[in-house]
Order: structure tokens, then sequence, then C-alpha cells
């Protein structure tokens, strides 16, 4: 099984708290405050990094869920999407856990040239 680096992880209840390379702390971070749009950017940009990477399941809990934001391009050669579902599902399955459900929900274009946004929710129990 592939441990996940130490490091401050969301543990399921919407706070940030430190993994410590094998078991969670009870240290948890402040939240920091989002008073200009370039800390509102820097914000955002972090929640949708940090709800894709594997992590271990909350203290005491056995389910973990990640959030996956791929974009499906309308010119080009292929989306990635795949790839990026993959890293999440097997990022999971290296700590221990099984796919259970994924949803998906998708909107259209924001742009010119660009393609839907599409969201998947995956849920993962720890085997």
């Amino acid at each position: 099984m592939a441990k996940v680096a130490a490091g401050w992880y969301d543990d399921g209840s919407g706070r940030q708290r430190w993994w410590d390379g094998q078991n969670w702390t009870d240290q948890y971070q402040e939240a920091t405050a989002v008073n200009s749009p370039a800390a509102l950017v820097e914000h955002i940009r972090a929640e949708a990094v940090s709800g894709s990477l594997p992590r271990p399941a909350a203290k005491g809990m056995s389910y973990v869920v990640l959030q996956v934001i791929l974009k499906e391009k309308l010119w080009g050669t292929g989306s990635g999407n795949l790839t990026e579902l993959e890293k999440a599902i097997n990022g999971q399955a290296a700590l221990g856990y099984r796919l259970h459900t994924i949803t998906t929900a998708s909107s259209g274009s924001k742009g010119l040239g660009g393609g839907d946004r599409i969201q998947a929710t995956l849920v993962f129990e720890a085997l």
C-alpha cells in the first residue's frame, strides 16, 4: 500500500487537518481569509486541486469523497479526462480504497473554442 505524504488535507469535515504520513493528528489549520480578488482566485484554485488529491479517510470513517473537474475540448486531439480519472482512482486504490460510486454533472462552454465542463464526484470505500 502506498503512503500519502505528510501534509495538510481536507479531513472530510471541510477543515484542513495535519496528516503525519500514517495517521491524522489533532492539529487543524485555521481558514485563510479571502479578502481580495487575487486571494479568491488562489483559494478556488487550491480547492480545485486539493479536491482531487488522494487522501486518507477522516478518523473513524470508511469513505473518502473526491471531486475531479474535467474539461471537454471542443477542438483538439482529446481531453485527457480518462487520465485524470485514472490518477484519482489509482491514487485511492494505492491507499487501500475501492471505487464505490461515481457520478458526473456537466455544464456548457464558457468561451470561444472551449468545450463542456464536467465534474466527477467519486466515492471510495476502505477495503
